[in-house]
């Protein structure tokens, strides 16, 4: 099977997952700038959790582009990363408007853990069905920010039941460290389009 559809079908469910989360941005029914500072940590939490969409919309973008082919177990890897990432508006609205209380804040870290392995899985899902000498593994190499985040990941939720400012601390340290796109790929495959 090509890759068409479940690129198409990926990329509708980042876009609803957006388009989600900014609607939990209520317009305040005050004009003054003490309403708008009051919506401040539902809108930090949407800035974080947008550009951890981004990053992954982006890396999916990447991945899928060394696939030859999609097999039943692609798919199913796949809908498997979509499900956590679909939790993300929930997690994300849950900790902004509780202003990073414990609990939402370790919730939002379990999602973006579930998600890190759930794109584990899809990656090499990926590796097994095109073989150990495929791109996508080449690409991948030792892959230290593939395992480095859901420990660090771990490390938040653990530390957000002590502070949630430290959690959140090694949320964003994760987000930065994807932030740029996973240059390997390209540097493998050459540039995706």
């Amino acid at each position: 099977m090509g890759k068409t559809r479940l690129e198409a079908f990926s990329d509708g469910v980042f876009a609803i997952i957006i388009t989600i989360m900014v609607l939990e941005l209520k317009v305040p029914h005050d004009t003054t700038p003490a309403a708008l500072l009051e919506l401040l940590p539902v809108f930090l939490s949407y800035v974080l959790s947008f550009v951890y969409v981004g990053i992954y919309w982006n890396n999916h973008h990447h991945m899928l582009h060394t696939c030859k082919h999609v097999t039943g177990a692609i798919l199913w890897s796949n809908l498997h990363l979509l499900f956590w990432l679909s939790l993300l508006p929930f997690a994300t609205g849950w900790m902004g408007e509780n202003h990073f209380a414990s609990l939402p804040t370790a919730l939002y870290g379990l999602v973006l853990l579930a998600a890190a392995v759930a794109y584990y899985i899809l990656q090499q899902t990926i590796i097994s069905s095109q073989g150990e000498h495929s791109v996508l593994r080449r690409a991948v190499g030792r892959d230290w920010k593939g395992k480095a985040s859901p420990l660090l990941y771990l490390l938040g939720v653990a530390l957000t039941m002590a502070n949630p400012w430290l959690g959140q601390a090694l949320y964003v340290l994760v987000a930065l460290m994807w932030l740029i796109p996973d240059q390997r790929i390209e540097r493998v495959a050459g540039p995706t389009g």
